[in-house]
C-alpha cells in the first residue's frame, strides 16, 4: 500500500532533509519521476566516502566554528572522480541549559551545479548532533 505524497510537501521536505539523508543515511537516489530534479545536484554525485568526510567536517564546524565563520571542504581525498566543494557557515547558536542548537548554511558545488541547505542541529557537544525537523 503506497502513501500519496503532495508535491508541495515533498519539495519542502526534501530541501530540509536532503543533507541529513546524505550525511546520515546514504546516497540520495531519485527513483521516482517527481524526484528527477535531484539528478544533477551536487548530492547526486556524492559517494559514501564523500558523505563520511563531509559529515566529519560538519561535526568539526558545529563543535568549533564561531557564528559567521566559514569553513571550506572538498572531496579531493575521497577518491571520487567528481570534484565536490562545500562551504559551511554557522549562522546562529542558541544555548538552552546543556543543549546547544546551531543553524548552518551549507553550500555545495559540483559540475557547475550548486545547492544551498539551511539545516539546524542540536546536541550537547561532541558527536551527538542531530538534525532538527522544522
Amino acid at each position: 500500500m503506497s502513501i500519496p505524497y503532495r508535491k508541495p510537501f515533498l519539495l519542502a521536505h526534501c530541501a530540509r532533509l536532503a543533507l541529513s539523508t546524505v550525511l546520515l543515511v546514504g546516497n540520495a537516489e531519485a527513483d521516482a519521476s517527481n524526484l528527477n530534479f535531484l539528478n544533477d545536484t551536487p548530492i547526486s554525485y556524492m559517494k559514501p566516502r564523500d558523505m563520511e568526510s563531509i559529515k566529519g567536517a560538519l561535526v568539526q564546524v558545529l563543535n568549533t566554528s564561531k557564528d559567521a565563520e566559514t569553513t571550506g571542504w572538498t572531496n579531493a581525498q575521497t577518491g571520487n572522480s567528481v570534484r565536490i566543494d562545500a562551504t559551511m557557515t554557522p549562522e546562529t547558536t542558541v544555548h538552552d541549559g546543556a543543549k546547544t542548537c546551531r543553524s548552518v548554511t551549507i553550500n555545495l558545488l559540483a559540475k557547475g551545479q550548486s545547492m544551498t541547505l539551511h539545516p539546524v542541529f542540536c546536541g550537547t557537544g561532541g558527536r551527538d548532533w542531530s538534525l532538527q525537523k522544522r
